[in-house]
């Protein structure tokens, strides 16, 4: 398994206005892509965990608060795994890589926050790497 790693973006400003880009990212690995907008700042989306699959995350608007576990072991993971807590912010224009072999847990931190999700396999091999458990599972001790 990898490790978390984060490639950086940038802006380009003109009276035109403004690009974001992230330049750095090979995207050659990625079979599709969705966002994620959660109802309200309230809800935790997670724990989901992939073996296989890896997936890239690039805040489009607002934040969102990310946890992430590295799973020990698929059948029955231990809830006291260190939890890794990070903040993803639009402004940061960076993307979080988080390699196969994490949970993650996220919560936006503003009103209509916006995630973009990149995936390495398409949409039919989901249930066959799809890994959850409650919000509450991971406990940091």
């Amino acid at each position: 398994m990898g490790e978390l790693s984060f490639i950086q973006g940038g802006i380009a400003k003109d009276e035109r206005g403004q690009i974001r880009f992230v330049n750095d990212f090979d995207m050659s690995l990625v079979k599709r892509f969705y966002i994620i907008k959660n109802a309200d700042t309230e809800l935790i989306r997670g724990w989901r965990s992939h073996r296989i699959e890896q997936r890239w995350f690039y805040v489009l608007s607002g934040s969102f608060n990310v946890d992430l576990v590295k799973i020990d072991d698929w059948e029955n993971p231990s809830a006291s795994l260190p939890i890794e807590n990070l903040e993803l912010n639009a402004a940061d224009m960076k993307i979080l890589h988080v390699p196969a072999g994490y949970g993650t847990a996220f919560r936006a931190l503003d009103a209509d926050s916006e995630l973009l999700v990149y995936a390495d396999y398409p949409v039919s091999h989901s249930p066959l790497d799809n890994y959850t458990w409650a919000a509450d599972y991971f406990i940091n001790t």
